[in-house]
């Protein structure tokens, strides 16, 4: 039989069992719609979080107290990093041309009756140019207020819009663990880093932070949480990091095993995209169940399909059709079936990502890769689980199927 006539035969027989066919679909449906939608996600995750980590500023590079071993195991991270390190890293590492160390603490801010509790932040002068933030009124703190330990304050723009509203608040004050600090700027809005509300802060000196509100932690200088360090340019991330990494090691003494960790801006972009892509193949990995399960429901439905058709394929056959004739037309049955789940999948799925797109700032991506294997997985699935059914029809006995006529 000519293959165009088969593929007509068998189209004619699905659509005249339109919701049969429309529910064997279902699975494969679902399945390529979650794929495809799986994968999107996860490649809008890496997107976001690249933009994110750019947005922290150009050429950076973190140096944090503790080793790598020590942030895995311990519940307080070791107080080995302090704000001479800082200083030391400034004046003495070439190829670092800012410097910005940082002393972070959740503390509770108070106006009149308002209470809140959110990240006091220590920090230096340079944080503005290493970090990229800016300041939309006022100013920013300079080095006589960090030499003379000045309360003074930059409001986030939540937290100058939470307490003072459309009130201007420069020249007033607030209240950090009890002492008061004018305001004396508030910044830009900044956005959310990895889930953390960048706005939703308040700044004050690294100096009055360590000396006023938290007081003396270490016994070797005044500690910080960490210090962020902007490199020259990008050809020099690579010699920033060792430089620092051996300066530190003189400092602290250290033989054996470090008490800091350097990262750049790449190495942890690299770990959080090792941990996204991994996700993302576990969740799509999820989803192709689906497929699976679709594939078995076709195979299923197809089995009993045979079972209602037994007396069309015994006229069939004893009018001359062959067994490759039967064979062929339920293989195409089957394949018809999935690759049409399979597209109207991926429409769906495609939709689904144009929406997230569109109310989410998560930005999915649309794979041309992964919809072709996606399709062509459910073809072949078609292909596969309809073999079975095509065998059993293709196999029966013509007399024996014209008995039940």
């Amino acid at each position: 039989m000519d293959i165009q006539e088969t593929i007509k035969m068998a189209t004619s027989t699905l659509v005249s069992n339109r919701l049969r066919s429309a529910l064997t679909m279902l699975g494969i449906i679902i399945g390529n719609a979650s794929v495809i939608g799986m994968i999107g996600v996860g490649q809008g995750a890496q997107k976001l979080a690249s933009d994110q980590f750019e947005s922290l500023g150009p050429n950076l590079l973190f140096v944090v107290p503790g080793s790598e071993e020590a942030r895995r195991t311990q519940f307080e991270l070791p107080k080995t990093l302090v704000y001479e390190d800082a200083e030391a890293i400034k004046s003495q590492v070439p190829t670092a041309f800012q410097v910005a160390p940082q002393l972070t603490l959740a503390q509770v801010l108070s106006r009149g009756n308002q209470n809140t509790s959110s990240p006091t932040i220590g920090v230096t002068p340079e944080f503005l140019a290493t970090r990229s933030f800016s300041v939309a009124k006022g100013r920013f703190f300079n080095q006589i207020d960090l030499k003379r330990n000045n309360r003074v304050v930059v409001l986030g723009s939540e937290i100058a819009d939470r307490f003072f509203g459309l009130e201007d608040p420069l020249g007033q004050s607030i209240r950090i663990k009890g002492i008061s600090f004018a305001v004396i700027g508030v910044m830009d809005s900044k956005g959310t880093f990895l889930g953390t509300n960048q706005d939703d802060a308040v700044f004050i000196p690294i100096t009055t932070m360590a000396n006023q509100v938290i007081g003396r932690t270490s016994p070797y200088g005044m500690q910080i949480s960490f210090v962020s360090v902007q490199a020259k340019d990008e050809s020099s991330i690579r010699a920033a990091k060792f430089q620092i990494e051996n300066l530190l090691r003189r400092r602290h003494k250290i033989l054996t095993n470090d008490d800091f960790t350097v990262r750049t801006q790449k190495d942890i972009l690299t770990i959080v995209g090792t941990i996204t892509s991994g996700l993302t193949a576990l969740l799509a990995a999820i989803a192709g169940i689906s497929l699976l399960v679709g594939g078995i429901g076709v195979m299923n439905i197809m089995l009993v399909s045979v079972t209602e058709r037994t007396q069309e394929i015994g006229l069939r056959k004893a009018l001359g059709a062959k067994e490759s004739d039967i064979l062929l037309q339920f293989l195409v049955e089957a394949t018809i079936l999935a690759v049409t789940g399979g597209l109207l999948g991926t429409v769906i799925g495609v939709g689904g990502l144009l929406l997230i797109g569109s109310f989410t700032p998560l930005k999915p991506g649309i794979s041309p890769a992964a919809i072709c294997i996606s399709v062509g997985i459910s073809g072949s699935i078609g292909l596969f689980f309809g073999v079975v059914p095509a065998q059993r029809a293709a196999k029966l006995d013509p007399i024996v199927a014209l008995r039940s006529i």
